[in-house]
């Protein structure tokens, strides 16, 4: 593969470096050789897009990264003492537009760490090209970070057969859609890598969107096609969620349907974007019901 830009190995890894606690995170390691697959267009320099005026959550500042072409996965490696070969694609959420870069990708890294699990954080391509599907380029950066790490699973101590996908928002859907369409070719074989599958072997959507249209609350979007191969799904949502609670009521009643082992909570008050940062909102202990759920599908073992 190609050198990593120097420009953005430098951005990436201040951003991790500032965040990040666990002192033992990888360098970012591109997903293609060359130009990402589709994009024919040039973007300004990757960076933190973040404005004064923007609103902090639990009351701390956010890192709104953008202009993303070089797709990347930064892998956070569970410590030793803790780590249960199970590993976890983190898709950060921001509208196709951005990627909230700490709030929903490193912070849950860490946490994932905690809890013995390996977090690979993805850097997919934002904002959504002008000329395809919204999620169209990032599903394709979901699938091929999904047989990297199943290619390197001997080489990086994981479980082949134990790689989830989490998702915030727009980065939920992203993780919806890997989990739907994993049977779609959807880019030109690289490598030996794209041999493997890309199917994620169990999802976290936390407060998804996009998972039904705009306006029926009661279908899922078409490109999500659900069937008994979905993995088994863990989604939260509040009622008052400005995405609509009834992308998780109607998702989770579709995978029922197809009899995908499902756990779904959803909440009265907490809104959107909220990351796992605690506050005296209930929703934010999330991360405790995730991690029971991981321990009773059996995925958390050493």
């Amino acid at each position: 593969m190609k050198p990593f830009p120097l420009l953005t190995l430098m951005v990436t890894s201040v951003l991790v470096a500032r965040i990040s606690a666990q002192g033992e995170v990888g360098t970012p390691i591109r997903l293609w050789p060359g130009k990402a697959p589709g994009d024919t267009q040039s973007l300004p320099a990757e960076q933190d897009t973040s404005k004064a005026s923007d609103g902090k959550v639990a009351g701390r500042s956010v890192i709104r990264f953008g202009n993303v072409s070089d797709p990347t996965i930064t892998i956070f490696p569970a410590p030793a003492a803790k780590a249960t070969g199970a590993s976890v694609v983190v898709c950060p959420g921001g509208g196709y537009h951005i990627l909230a870069l700490d709030l929903e990708g490193t912070e849950v890294c860490e946490w994932l760490n905690s809890i013995g699990v390996t977090g690979v954080l993805l850097k997919y391509r934002v904002p959504a090209r002008p000329d395809r599907e919204k999620h169209a380029a990032p599903l394709e950066d979901a699938q091929r970070a999904i047989r990297l790490v199943r290619s390197h699973a001997t080489e990086w101590h994981l479980d082949p057969q134990r790689i989830g996908i989490l998702g915030f928002s727009a980065g939920g859907h992203l993780a919806a859609t890997a989990s739907t369409r994993f049977g779609q070719t959807t880019y030109p074989e690289v490598d030996a890598a794209d041999k493997l599958s890309s199917r994620p072997d169990f999802a976290i959507l936390i407060y998804p969107a996009y998972l039904t249209p705009e306006k029926a609350d009661t279908t899922v979007s078409p490109e999500l096609t659900i069937s008994q191969e979905t993995p088994p799904t863990f989604l939260v949502m509040t009622e008052d969620d400005p995405v609509r609670v009834e992308n998780v009521l109607t998702y989770t009643r579709a995978l029922k349907q197809a009899k995908v082992p499902t756990e779904a909570h959803v909440y009265a008050t907490g809104g959107h974007g909220y990351g796992l940062r605690p506050t005296d909102l209930p929703v934010t202990h999330w991360p405790t019901l995730a991690e029971g759920w991981l321990k009773s599908q059996g995925l958390l073992k050493k």
